[in-house]
């Protein structure tokens, strides 16, 4: 049974990240569109769907990323390996959450400024 946890949890985790990526893109695709008026209303509560689901997603990437870590198998490869392995977890990380941090802004401006 926790085989099959860490794998939908895994799966759940990246599901979720590329699920935020569209909704950056669906935003910017829609700030892009040269709107007729009476459809500006309709393209802002669009854009606001994209960014709440896009917060929506990064808050299950966190809380499925808290997950992993305890169900993770440590040292499956070995010591050395193992070290260089959980630097670049945290390198791979400090990445991401950049991107997941400028990116919503990004969204955020699109959106409402």
């Amino acid at each position: 049974m926790k085989k099959i946890v860490t794998i939908l949890i895994g799966f759940i985790h990246d599901w979720a990240a590329g699920c935020w990526a569209a909704t950056v893109l669906g935003v910017y695709w829609l700030n892009r569109q040269a709107v007729p008026s009476e459809l500006g209303n309709i393209i802002f509560d669009l854009k606001k769907q994209f960014f709440y689901f896009g917060i929506a997603c990064v808050i299950l990437v966190f809380a499925t990323g808290t997950g992993r870590t305890f169900t993770y198998v440590g040292n499956v490869y070995g010591e050395d390996a193992e070290k260089m392995r959980r630097k670049m977890l945290i390198i791979k990380h400090i990445i991401l959450l950049s991107i997941f941090g400028a990116g919503t802004c990004w969204q955020y401006y699109m959106t409402f400024v």
